[in-house]
């Protein structure tokens, strides 16, 4: 398709233009959709007083309206958004905005603590800082920000000047398990990702999508916003994501579609039952991680199908979720997307499975999705090096796991990040999660490597919720699909996992931590079946352990 049949963002939020049915909620404010075309409209003629096409501004907001029509100017404006994280700090938040050449920073009050002592090169004036290179700070809950705008109220959406290519976002991946690195997604790209959503779950303009994953993250912008904005359905915000207002939110505003990541799903299921909690008028859940335990929890309880999608951050590969798509599945391979073993790089055999839906052959069956056809991926923002790992060998390498049945539908197995190799074997985190998960006393489960004193790894789990190391045991030995390579050697146990901004688990913190740092910890000595609590004796031994075999280096990052 030529980037000129994309159509653009910007041609969506002027389509809105005289449409007066309510369109945007946050809270007690209601703007119809007119009200939302005027309003970015009037943001858009100020930035092209301030800035050339092309230029970057950052949004350091919570998910209040001016998130959206900050968006909505931006792409009328043919200026791109990077999406700060508040919550990110000092040298990491500094980064982000430097890094993504921000001209511009529109943030709130609340947030203007977190810029103090940065070191940014603030300007003097608004002008005056964007003309010498400087970033220019707008606060929108402010007096001035107020008269900033007030010239510029009678404005009309203008897309004419818009292009497919015009670069929209500039948006960080989640940071889950390394250093966060801003992808980009033009007008074309987004426009085409919300009509192709719009198309494929029926949005509708009555319907209400809400959106309480963070906006500064792409899950929240290309599957939820977009797709509404598409269809010219509404939009209601929560400003953080609340799992004990989950449902309210949805009942006051009448939502009717959310997406969610990481344990978001999990949360909202910890809430206390209701015996009225399938009376809701949602009809559909998108997104990822939730798990089929999690998922089938949620659809017995509140009556709403979730559909596990998949997409990389970074646009590179995507699998659509069809009707007759087994239970745990994403969806049907389409043509160039090919599973690819870790070692050999060939394309993994099918999997086998049990009547359970066990994995029984995940050793040779899991392997790197790879998308060897046409990929939308447009790249990192100054960072040649990770795009290279992702293009490479013909083809788009998504470092995320899977394994594909003999019907060709493929299933998440985790990130390559997250792989084990134990004795020489290769093992993927999520599948022992997934086995984890089943154990009574687990609110959530983490699986990762810790290093061998060896050669290759260990398998470390952390475990929320109740833990008694005899049952948990006693667990391990009942469970069929559970390799003897698979049971871990040491376990964590803490009262809430550690996760990222966008809700999922922080795996790159944990595993720094390690089993040096982190208490408490159980952990099962070679040669015993049982765990027992790891104390500081046991800890000096193990690194004396690693130290013998010149493996010591390796805790660096749990070092006490």
């Amino acid at each position: 398709m030529e980037s000129s049949d994309l159509g653009t963002i910007a041609d969506l939020v002027a389509d809105r233009w005289d449409d007066h049915r309510p369109g945007l909620w946050c809270g007690e404010r209601v703007l119809t959709h007119h009200e939302v075309a005027a309003g970015a409209a009037a943001r858009a003629a100020l930035l092209a007083d301030l800035l050339p096409a092309g230029a970057h501004i950052g949004l350091l907001l919570d998910n209040t309206p001016e998130y959206p029509l900050w968006l909505s100017a931006a792409a009328l404006a043919r200026v791109a958004v990077a999406g700060i994280n508040p919550t990110r700090r000092g040298p990491e938040l500094a980064r982000d905005i430097l890094h993504t050449e921000c001209r511009i920073l529109i943030t709130e009050r609340a947030h203007l603590p977190l810029l103090t002592g940065l070191g940014l090169p603030w300007g003097p004036g608004r002008a005056g800082a964007v003309e010498r290179g400087g970033v220019c700070l707008l606060v929108t809950d402010s007096q001035e920000y107020d008269d900033l705008l007030a010239p510029y109220a009678g404005s009309r959406p203008d897309p004419s000047r818009a292009d497919p290519a015009d670069r929209l976002l500039l948006y960080f991946t989640s940071g889950s398990t390394g250093a966060p690195k801003a992808a980009l997604c033009s007008q074309g790209r987004l426009a085409a990702a919300g009509r192709s959503l719009a198309d494929q779950f029926a949005v509708r303009p009555d319907d209400v999508h809400y959106v309480c994953m963070p906006m500064f993250h792409g899950n929240a912008v290309i599957a939820d916003w977009a797709p509404a904005l598409a269809a010219g359905a509404g939009v209601a915000l929560r400003r953080r994501f609340s799992a004990s207002r989950f449902l309210a939110d949805v009942r006051r505003y009448r939502a009717t579609y959310f997406t969610y990541v990481g344990r978001a799903v999990q949360y909202v299921l910890a809430t206390e039952e209701q015996p009225d909690d399938r009376d809701n008028p949602l009809r559909l859940g998108f997104g990822t991680e939730a798990g089929a335990v999690d998922a089938a929890a949620f659809e017995r309880r509140f009556g709403v199908r979730l559909v596990e999608g998949y997409g990389s951050s970074e646009g590179g590969a995507a699998i659509q979720w069809r009707p007759g798509t087994p239970r745990g599945a994403v969806g049907p391979a389409t043509p160039g997307l090919v599973v690819l073993h870790p070692e050999t790089r060939e394309e993994c055999p099918p999997a086998v499975l049990d009547s359970t839906g066990r994995l029984l052959n995940g050793d040779e069956a899991i392997g790197e999705l790879v998308n060897r056809g046409l990929s939308p991926f447009e790249g990192y923002w100054r960072n040649p090096a990770a795009e290279a790992e992702r293009r490479h060998d013909g083809g788009y390498w998504t470092g995320d796991l899977f394994y594909r049945d003999a019907d060709g539908f493929l299933y998440f197995a985790g990130r390559a990040d997250d792989r084990l190799r134990v004795d020489g074997e290769n093992l993927a985190a999520a599948m022992i999660e997934n086995i984890l998960a089943r154990y009574e006393g687990a609110a959530a489960v983490a699986v990762y490597a810790v290093p061998d004193p060896v050669t290759g790894d260990q398998v470390m789990a952390t475990v929320a919720g109740d833990f008694d190391p005899r049952a948990f045991a006693g667990f391990l030995l009942a469970q069929p699909d559970l390799g003897t390579k698979m049971v871990p050697r040491f376990v964590r146990v803490v009262e809430r996992m550690p996760v990222t901004a966008t809700n999922k688990i922080h795996r790159a913190a944990l595993r720094k931590e390690g089993f040096v740092r982190a208490d408490p910890v159980w952990w099962r000595p070679p040669g015993e079946d049982g765990y027992r609590r790891l104390t500081e004796e046991d800890r000096d031994g193990l690194v004396a352990e690693y130290r013998q075999h010149g493996r010591e280096e390796l805790l660096t990052g749990q070092a006490r």
